[in-house]
């Protein structure tokens, strides 16, 4: 059987930011334009390999809050939430979690789930990052410089050395960066 592979993905702007101080994300609506990039449909192709998403509870509150204006980006996909807190049922594919990381991953691949995406906030990807339980980075990074806002790793992270594997340039000029984390490796 294919092990698990956990992929940390959050959008940022240039400066590292994955929303303004007040939350907002507006600014993922890019004007750019980019001639020799690709298709963004081939970003989000990438997205339909995924089994799972994972997200803590701020982030959940914030997508669902969204959905309104913008639709439930995670489709149909089961959706863990890291919290401690009780939350209204918003969809059928909702599942919580309050108890430890390394749990929620055996318990995600005892039912079956080879591609899981850990999708925010900051906390949460630190803790995956600190745990060693995280594969590989996808930074979609969008051409804005927010200046201040919520940063996509909280400081005092842990060092952690990185291999690039893409870099892949979208028409509405967007950049991914996609890079493999190195285990086992005294940093």
């Amino acid at each position: 059987m294919k092990p698990i592979r956990v992929t940390i993905h959050m959008v940022s702007s240039l400066d590292g930011m994955i929303a303004k101080p007040d939350n907002s994300v507006a600014w993922f609506e890019t004007q750019s334009h980019f001639e020799g990039g690709a298709d963004i449909a081939t970003l989000m192709q990438s997205m339909k390999e995924v089994d799972c998403y994972v997200m803590g509870a701020n982030t959940y509150e914030h997508a669902a809050e969204l959905s309104a204006a913008y639709g439930w980006p995670y489709g149909d996909t089961p959706t863990y939430v890291t919290t401690h807190r009780r939350h209204p049922p918003f969809r059928p594919n909702i599942r919580y979690h309050s108890g430890d990381l390394h749990q929620l991953l055996q318990t995600l691949e005892q039912s079956g789930f080879r591609n899981v995406w850990v999708v925010g906030g900051p906390t949460l990807v630190c803790d995956f990052l600190r745990l060693g339980l995280a594969d590989e980075i996808r930074m979609p990074v969008i051409p804005i410089l927010l200046g201040q806002g919520i940063p996509f790793f909280q400081p005092g992270g842990i060092e952690q050395k990185l291999r690039l594997k893409d870099v892949k340039g979208f028409r509405n000029g967007l950049v991914e960066l996609h890079y493999g984390i190195e285990k086992g490796r005294d940093t």
